[in-house]
């Protein structure tokens, strides 16, 4: 067997798993949302230490998700954010989204959910005229047809965090690439084995976000979308 010189990662479970079963090499990882916080680096500017990478998301994100529904609806003065209760980024996409409810006029109320039946009696529970924000979680990518299912079976106008949500019958999505991390990633191990230290190469946020529309979708809610938005997306699934 080959020793590796650096060690590739994908998502905190493993790059916990990994710092506990080898202490010397150095880890880049992707897909971790808050490597602060789960003690993986000491900041994102100084990592400090033997692991480095790139973060899956930005919290901040967030109040943009309000701003499409807003957009694609603008009679809503209600939204009901998807969260998982659970998780400390659904706090923080939380926070952000109700940071920018008031300039939109949108009172946004959080729905804490941890499995299908919770999923099913939220959506369930949404008034008529509000409209559903599901935030990143791997909660809502693992039930993500569900969701989209509930949403097209009650007429809510969703935003979903993830392009995937699209090309599986959702609405609208705005987030980061699921591939460019990767790709950047693989810049960072270069580096390493040609010899800079992970505590010297800083943590990166995403860099390039997806705007993706299902037309089809919105015709089926009888959406009217603005040219203008059709016009910024990236992605139109017709």
């Amino acid at each position: 067997m080959i020793a590796p010189d650096v060690i590739f990662a994908t998502g905190g479970t493993p790059v916990a798993a990994l710092q506990q079963i080898n202490r010397s090499l150095p880890i880049v990882f992707v897909q971790v949302p808050d490597p602060v916080g789960a003690g993986f680096v000491d900041s994102l500017a100084q990592p400090g230490g033997r692991v480095t990478g790139f973060t899956q998301y930005e919290y901040g994100v967030g109040a943009k998700l309000l701003e499409l529904l807003k957009e694609i609806l603008p009679s809503a003065t209600r939204a009901v954010v998807l969260r998982d209760p659970a998780s400390p980024d659904g706090i923080g996409q939380f926070a952000a989204i109700q940071s920018a409810a008031p300039s939109l006029g949108v009172e946004v109320r959080p729905a804490g959910v941890r499995e299908a039946g919770e999923i099913e009696r939220a959506v369930a529970n949404i008034a008529s005229g509000s409209g559903l924000i599901v935030t990143a979680s791997g909660l809502a990518i693992l039930h993500r047809e569900l969701i989209v299912t509930l949403a097209s079976r009650h007429r809510l106008p969703a935003v979903y965090p993830y392009r995937f949500f699209v090309i599986d019958g959702g609405l609208i999505s705005y987030g980061p690439s699921s591939i460019d991390p990767y790709k950047r990633a693989a810049g960072y191990v270069d580096r390493i084995l040609k010899g800079e230290k992970p505590a010297d190469l800083p943590v990166q946020a995403p860099t390039r976000y997806e705007l993706v529309i299902n037309l089809k979708t919105a015709k089926t809610l009888g959406l009217e979308l603005p040219p203008s938005l059709l016009a910024r997306a990236d992605e139109v699934i017709e």
